[in-house]
């Protein structure tokens, strides 16, 4: 689970939840004189709390719940975005229905209006988040990587591994090389080219995103995945294998074979 692949959208969702939340606690309809129960009574407004503040809640929790699940997970053969904006809808929609069907003799009270904003933000962000660019940025961006130097060359000092422009680690498994004295001619340490394959002559490594999650594999060729590579984070790409296979290396120094890497975004 990687919270940098929320986008302001999906924070709009789970401001929009705690606000229903709150509303919930308050008075639904308000009299002069009278203490006004919350909608936590059900016998006070029949089907309030289930058609307006749990299904919102549902519906929040399913949106993004969504953001860290497979495209290819579903349920009754919708995916879980899918539900959630279909209870988003259905709870705004009884929100209004409360909101214009008052009881004689009663107002509005603060929670009928909030809890008519929060699912109405809720339904409108997801039916239309995914089209307005303000809402499908990412909600914690990660600064834009600066461009790798050609393998091999000395990386700059003062910055650590997995930040935009910071120090390359020795890659997973190698053993780094001992710096020579000033003029002298540096001795490679016994085996240490051995330990990692190098990568092709023409390759240079890169920084790439990747679209959707998607698993990245031993490089002994095992089924079992390492790791899992997440939207929104950077990975640098060290060696290439045949036309759409990378080998990558994550944030802590794992490496390992990425087969799909359709759509990527490269830094």
């Amino acid at each position: 689970m990687n919270i940098r692949s929320l986008t302001r959208g999906d924070g709009v969702v789970i401001g929009a939840a705690a606000l229903l939340f709150i509303a919930s606690f308050l008075d639904f309809y308000s009299a002069t004189g009278i203490d006004m129960p919350g909608a936590w009574d059900t016998d006070a407004y029949g089907l309030v709390l289930p058609s307006i503040f749990l299904l919102g809640f549902i519906a929040a929790g399913l949106l993004i719940a969504g953001r860290f699940q497979p495209e290819s997970r579903k349920v009754a053969g919708l995916p879980l975005p899918a539900w959630g904006t279909v209870l988003a809808i259905a709870a705004a929609w009884s929100s209004l229905w409360a909101l214009i069907t008052i009881p004689s003799r009663l107002d509005l009270g603060p929670g009928c209006i909030i809890a008519f904003l929060a699912a109405l933000a809720l339904a409108g962000v997801a039916v239309a988040g995914a089209k307005v660019p303000a809402l499908a940025g990412a909600l914690m961006p990660e600064p834009r990587p600066a461009a790798p130097a050609p393998y091999g060359a000395q990386p700059q000092p003062g910055a650590g591994y997995g930040y935009p422009g910071g120090q390359q680690q020795t890659p997973y498994g190698s053993t780094p090389q001992p710096v020579p004295p000033y003029g002298g001619t540096p001795t490679p340490a016994p085996a240490a080219a051995a330990a990692t394959p190098a990568p092709a002559a023409d390759f240079t490594p890169f920084w790439f995103a990747v679209p959707v999650a998607r698993p990245l594999f031993p490089e002994d060729g095992s089924p079992t995945p390492i790791a899992e590579l997440a939207p929104g984070t950077w990975y640098l790409a060290v060696d290439q294998r045949g036309p759409a296979t990378l080998i990558a290396q994550t944030q802590d120094g794992r490496r390992g074979v990425l087969n799909d890497t359709s759509g990527i975004q490269r830094g």
